[in-house]
């Protein structure tokens, strides 16, 4: 094995870690692999030999990519209803796919991501670097300029928002219950049952993306919610359990192709937040093989 072989295979040690770090930095699965991408390159014209901690050079490098993205993002951005849900990262209920399970650890739910959406760029990083990963403030401060000091109040900041996600039930048996009444809920277009299902406050977002921003919008309210959970009525047949980020959510895909894909927030038994994506050319891009019925 010659030097360039022996620099991918220890490149492809961390790339796991590295697409989990772009994920909760981005919300973008694909952007996420464009910032593993980068540092691969990166790596690839430096001196790898003088690097003693490889794992921490190459999360750093993936923090200032990232950082990157998401001030380009931030200044063309243009989301209707500025209303945004991240990839999801769908995966069976039953079995495991080390895969999903590194990319939404930590409770990385949808619901999470939404909020660190809201954050600014440097209290992103701060935050997703020292609090999800452990990297010493002492190496974040360089990559956002600021003090160390500086660094730690960002971080702060972003962890005061983030405390503002619902924590779902970690019990997946009760989240499946509440679900699946959900589905006969919707099917029978029971109003009642599907108020009963919603804390008063819910929140539902929908993502249509450019190819469908019609379906996009922003409804608060458990009457609302239900209001347009029964519009939807005709598209529940076709809803598949799945997890989604982790908690019990729905995809509908006939054939296959995916429709939309729905995360529940459930707390106390009741659904506190609903995320749904509807956009036609991230759905595209999303693998289903093998999630079973």
């Amino acid at each position: 094995m010659d030097d360039d072989e022996l620099l991918a295979q220890r490149f492809e040690e961390h790339r796991s870690h590295l697409r989990a770090v772009g994920y909760r930095m981005l919300g973008s699965l694909s952007e996420a692999d464009d910032a593993v991408q980068e540092a691969w390159l990166r790596l690839s014209r430096s001196d790898a030999d003088a690097v003693e901690n490889l794992g921490g050079w190459l999360t750093t490098v993936v923090g200032r990519v990232c950082l990157d993205m998401l001030r380009s993002r931030t200044s063309r951005r243009e989301d209707p209803l500025d209303v945004y849900v991240p990839d999801p990262v769908i995966s069976s209920l039953s079995g495991t796919d080390p895969e999903a399970e590194a990319l939404v650890t930590d409770s990385v739910g949808l619901a999470m991501l939404v909020v660190l959406d809201t954050l600014a760029p440097a209290e992103r990083l701060a935050f997703v670097l020292h609090d999800m990963f452990a990297v010493p403030f002492d190496e974040i401060a360089p990559i956002v300029g600021k003090s160390v000091a500086a660094t730690r109040q960002l971080a702060s900041r972003g962890r005061r928002r983030v405390g503002e996600a619902p924590v779902p039930d970690p019990d997946l048996a009760r989240q499946r219950e509440v679900v699946d009444a959900w589905i006969a809920a919707s099917r029978g277009g029971d109003f009642d049952a599907l108020l009963s299902l919603l804390d008063p406050d819910v929140v539902l977002r929908v993502d249509g993306g450019v190819l469908a921003a019609a379906t996009t919008k922003l409804v608060h309210g458990a009457e609302n919610v239900a209001g347009q959970a029964i519009t939807y009525q005709r598209f529940a047949p076709l809803a598949r359990v799945v997890l989604v980020n982790g908690t019990v959510g729905m995809v509908a895909a006939p054939e296959g192709q995916a429709l939309s894909v729905m995360s529940l927030a459930i707390v106390g038994g009741k659904v506190v937040r609903i995320d749904i994506l509807t956009d036609p050319e991230r759905l595209a891009r999303l693998d289903l093989a093998g999630l079973g019925d």
